[in-house]
Order: C-alpha cells, then sequence, then structure tokens
C-alpha cells in the first residue's frame, strides 16, 4: 500500500494578494482579538477584486454583498489559477493489503486516532449512554442558568470524548497486535490424532496437554474491543478537528 495525500488547497484570492502585497504591514487585534490586518489594507483587497471600495452598510441595511459586482482581470485570473489547482492523492492498493483489511486500516486508524486525541480543540455530543455512569451529564453539577443561555457545556463534556477516543485507540491497537489474544491462554498443547473406521481421524488431547483458556476473561476482552468499533462507526463523522 502507498498513500500520498497533500495538504488541502487553499483559496489565493484578492484580499490574501493584498495582505502578501503589504507584507510589511503589520497585524493588529482586531475587536475580538484575533490578529488581523489594517482596514485599509483589507479596502485594497476589495480593489483589487473589483476596481473600487464600496463603503459600509449603515445599521440594517440590506445589501447583496459581491454578487452584482464585477470581478477585475486580476480577480478572474486568480480564479482560473485557483481552477486548475488540485489536492494532491495518489493511493495504492496492492492486493495483499486486502488479505486482513481490518488489520491493514488498524495500522492507520491507530495513528490517525491518536494524532486527533492529541492536537483536538473541542468535543462532539456524545450520548451519555455510550460513556461509563460518572462521566455522563447527569453526573456532573447542574448548570446555571446564565451557563444554559450562554449554551455552556457539563463539567464531563470534554472527559466524555477523550474516553470515547481511548476506548477506539485501544480497540483498534488490540486488532492490530497479533499476540493480543494469547493472554488468556495458558499451559502446553499436546494433541494426538486417532485413525477411524471411515478414513477420518480424530484429535485427542495427549498426556502433555494443560493447555487452560479464560473464557471469561477473552469474552470480556473481545466485548470491549467490539464496542469501540461500534463507537467509532457511531462518532464517525466527528473525527475531525
Amino acid at each position: 500500500m502507498k498513500i500520498h495525500i497533500g495538504k488541502y488547497k487553499h483559496w489565493f484570492g484578492p484580499y490574501q494578494l493584498a495582505e502578501a502585497l503589504c507584507f510589511w504591514v503589520r497585524e493588529q487585534p482586531d475587536e475580538h482579538g484575533f490578529p488581523r490586518k489594517p482596514e485599509w489594507v483589507h479596502h485594497f483587497g476589495e480593489w483589487l477584486a473589483y476596481g473600487s471600495v464600496q463603503p459600509e452598510p449603515e445599521v440594517g441595511e440590506i445589501t447583496s454583498w459581491d454578487r452584482d459586482r464585477d470581478h477585475t482581470w486580476i480577480y478572474r485570473l486568480l480564479l482560473w489559477i485557483d481552477s486548475h489547482r488540485s489536492r494532491r492523492i495518489e493511493i495504492q492498493i496492492d492486493p495483499w493489503d486486502t488479505w486482513s483489511m481490518d488489520h491493514s486500516l488498524g495500522m492507520i486508524i491507530v495513528p490517525m486516532l491518536k494524532q486527533l486525541q492529541r492536537t483536538k480543540h473541542g468535543a462532539p455530543y456524545v450520548d451519555d449512554s455510550d460513556v461509563p455512569e460518572h462521566l455522563r451529564s447527569t453526573a456532573a453539577p447542574p448548570l446555571t442558568a446564565e451557563e444554559q443561555d450562554a449554551g455552556g457545556v457539563d463539567a464531563h463534556h470534554f472527559a466524555r470524548w477523550d474516553w470515547v477516543l481511548d476506548e477506539m485507540i485501544w480497540a483498534f491497537e488490540q486488532e492490530i497486535d497479533d499476540d493480543a489474544e494469547h493472554q488468556f491462554y495458558h499451559g502446553e498443547t499436546d494433541f494426538q490424532w486417532k485413525k477411524l473406521d471411515n478414513g477420518m481421524s480424530e484429535m485427542l488431547e495427549g498426556p502433555g496437554h494443560t493447555m487452560q483458556v479464560d473464557q471469561e476473561g477473552l469474552r470480556a476482552w473481545n466485548d470491549r474491543k467490539q464496542n469501540g468499533f461500534r463507537l467509532f462507526g457511531r462518532y464517525y463523522a466527528n473525527l475531525w478537528d
């Protein structure tokens, strides 16, 4: 298997061109605290795009944004360049990659899940039924009226997502570990074969057979692994940052 997926394609338009041309101008915090070039640089980008700068609308005034404005040749050129750019995606699947496709995918999924967990900046809604009782919203202190009005989340909101990601990672780590199941088998195997009248053979345990299987532990291990796969499927659309 060979996979090469390049960076996302970033839009470079008139406003980005204006910022690049005004490279010496320092960014300043806007009203929300985010770094931003001065307003005149933004107006320069608008001029590059439409050949003019419209005045700021009055409070309550309805405008049609940019739909009714003609694009300059610069804007049209940047649109043409963007239409001919694409994200590099090259995927080659070899025949042996699907002999154990679950194992092959697991080797890719584990490092991706770990990176997402390490670099994430938020958490989706996780249903209480998918986590232990101590992490459920019902186990968290109730939100104040002010917190509810502000759209606040309970104290366990982010911990629930961490727990779900942990279970996904654990499940796929077990899937790609060829020796993970061996922990439930103890002793030595000794099998003998008895020839039957019909030409078939019957397998019997020999005198040196001491193998014992921890069926309860094996069942609990497999149940947890299957639950991790279930969580992966249920929250698949939330695996982004």
